[in-house]
């Protein structure tokens, strides 16, 4: 065989090599697939003008006014068969997409899980306080009934709520057998209990002495609210495992919250891991990188494992747009510490 052809073979493998990498890096950097949760103009419509999306100080990145409950779905270049439905926190006046729960989707697509970040409605912006739960238990089920056509596994479909989000996590994981709304289709026929439920500085009940929270003011429209969504007080057997994390220091939603949620779970006889850091305020997303909160990422992919939720680590992490470390998409700064009333929770 001759130099040339031999040369011309390597050149072809080295083209063919570079195509499969463009398209293997095409569709991680795709955009996410949009799924409304509920047909067009099936509830009446409380907000007024268009969407807002936050642009400085602890707004940045949060959505507010949300007339469209619906999800952004992150589908992995090669799935693992795990999903995650992600809600992000914001007091239930807002949700912080951009600081917390979609670089959290990114980071589970770079390991094969397919995430899926809900939009869903805001009591704030006046819709009921049983709005956001409905739209958290629909998106639950939409998940399960798109599981073939995403290669999911149906029964390893799990939850991560951050903050106020974690309330709403938390409700979804212990309430599943409680029907928000009246069926819409066949995929309320599906189960709408999570296989794992993750609570990332949570807020976890609404009761004194733990009241203090923005999310207690804004679901408070519901006479019921506080027994209706104090999550450790729906805490049961047949719930799915539970991790925590949350920073001792949070000025924000007291480290209680998180130990109570522990205990009630323990009590019950239900798999609980809680991790407790001794500083980081609150609202940090992933972490900064060095930061102790963000070594939370790693011990979750870690206890998930440990349940069986997730496969071996992949050999080789996708590349992001915003590289943090072993492929973790870099957070945004620190949140400055703030209170409940200008932060929210």
């Amino acid at each position: 065989m001759s130099i040339d052809r031999v040369a011309g073979r390597r050149l072809a493998g080295g083209l063919l090599a570079c195509v499969l990498a463009g398209g293997a890096a095409q569709a991680q950097a795709a955009g996410p697939e949009l799924v409304h949760l509920w047909p067009e103009n099936h509830w009446p419509q409380a907000t007024q003008g268009p969407e807002k999306l936050g642009t400085e100080g602890s707004a940045r990145g949060a959505v507010s006014n949300v007339g469209d409950a619906r999800m952004e779905i992150y589908r992995p270049e090669h799935p693992n068969g795990t999903a995650v439905v992600i809600y992000g926190g914001g007091g239930y006046f807002r949700i912080q997409i951009g600081g917390a729960a979609r670089p959290t989707a990114q980071w589970l697509q770079s390991i094969g899980v397919t995430a899926a970040v809900v939009y869903y409605r805001l009591p704030a912006d006046g819709w009921s306080a049983v709005s956001p739960f409905q739209d958290g238990q629909r998106a639950m089920r939409l998940m399960r009934a798109k599981a073939a056509e995403l290669g999911v596994d149906p029964h390893r479909i799990g939850v991560i709520g951050f903050s106020a989000g974690g309330n709403l996590a938390g409700v979804i994981g212990t309430r599943f057998d409680t029907d928000f709304y009246p069926a819409v289709d066949a995929a309320d026929r599906q189960s709408a209990r999570p296989d794992f439920l993750a609570m990332v500085y949570p807020v976890v009940s609404l009761r004194a002495p733990l009241d203090k929270t923005r999310s207690r003011r804004e679901l408070g429209t519901q006479a019921d609210a506080v027994e209706a969504y104090s999550v450790e007080a729906h805490v049961r057997k047949d719930m799915p495992p539970v991790f925590l994390a949350q920073a001792v220091d949070d000025p924000t939603v007291d480290v209680g919250h998180s130990v109570a949620m522990y205990q009630a779970a323990h009590a019950a006889g239900i798999p609980v891991e809680l991790h407790l850091f001794e500083k980081g305020g609150h609202s940090w997303g992933l972490g900064k990188p060095g930061s102790l909160v963000a070594q939370w990422p790693r011990l979750f992919a870690n206890w998930a494992r440990s349940h069986d939720f997730l496969g071996a680590p992949p050999k080789r992490l996708a590349p992001l747009d915003s590289g943090g470390p072993e492929g973790m998409p870099a957070a945004n700064e620190e949140a400055p510490a703030h209170s409940a009333e200008s932060e929210g929770d």
